[in-house]
């Protein structure tokens, strides 16, 4: 009965998180609705209250919103005059105090993250940490650069090494690299990798050394 037990929990158990992360995400997203329902209420003519408190109880409108918003602006910002407004958009905000540190470095992250012409996060390594003959999971970020790359000279690379199960959180690092291995696998495997403890291990590719 144990077996069975535990055999239908590999089963069930992938599905119910999906299912649990995917409720979490469009609840997130309709309370972010909501609170804009609540703004747009608090200007409206009162004759629609009613129309306001209707959309706020559709399960999964804050969703399609969110969806919409960002397939517009897309859609927007790829031609000439579109990209004319983000260049001012900007502007505005790199001028703002305090406001332009936080913006400039989560623009900056998230513009490498996410160009398709960037390398970040799309190969996954083999590094010793946190030390010497102890092996681990990493991925590529990068290469040190300014000032940083003056002291270190050529030939180095920047590596985020993720924790375990929490990929989410972990720890940048600059190596030689001559001390990395790259591998095959994909990013994803290497997540799987990660976030299972090594117990999901992808399999060697024809072009893998077994030694």
């Amino acid at each position: 009965m144990k077996k069975y037990l535990l055999t239908g929990l590999l089963v069930w158990l992938p599905l119910a998180i999906t299912i649990w992360v995917l409720l979490w995400l469009v609840g997130l997203l309709d309370a972010v609705f909501g609170g804009l329902l609540t703004g747009v209420a608090a200007v409206a003519p009162v004759s629609s209250g009613d129309v306001i408190e209707r959309l706020r109880h559709i399960p999964g409108l804050g969703v399609v919103l969110v969806f919409s918003v960002l397939l517009v602006t897309g859609a927007l910002v790829s031609n000439v005059a579109g990209r004319w407004w983000i260049k001012q958009w900007d502007k505005l905000f790199t001028n703002i105090p305090v406001f332009k540190s936080i913006y400039n470095s989560v623009k900056k992250v998230s513009d490498t993250l996410f160009s398709s012409n960037g390398n970040a996060f799309r190969t996954a390594l083999l590094v010793q940490y946190p030390r010497a003959g102890a092996w681990t999971i990493a991925f590529q970020t990068g290469t040190p650069g300014g000032e940083v790359a003056a002291h270190l000279g050529n030939d180095w690379v920047s590596v985020y090494v993720p924790t375990t199960p929490n990929p989410t959180s972990g720890f940048f690092l600059m190596l030689p690299r001559t001390d990395v291995i790259e591998l095959k696998m994909s990013v994803d495997e290497a997540l799987t990798y990660v976030i299972s403890m090594g117990s999901v291990a992808p399999a060697p590719t024809a072009e893998t050394p077994l030694k």
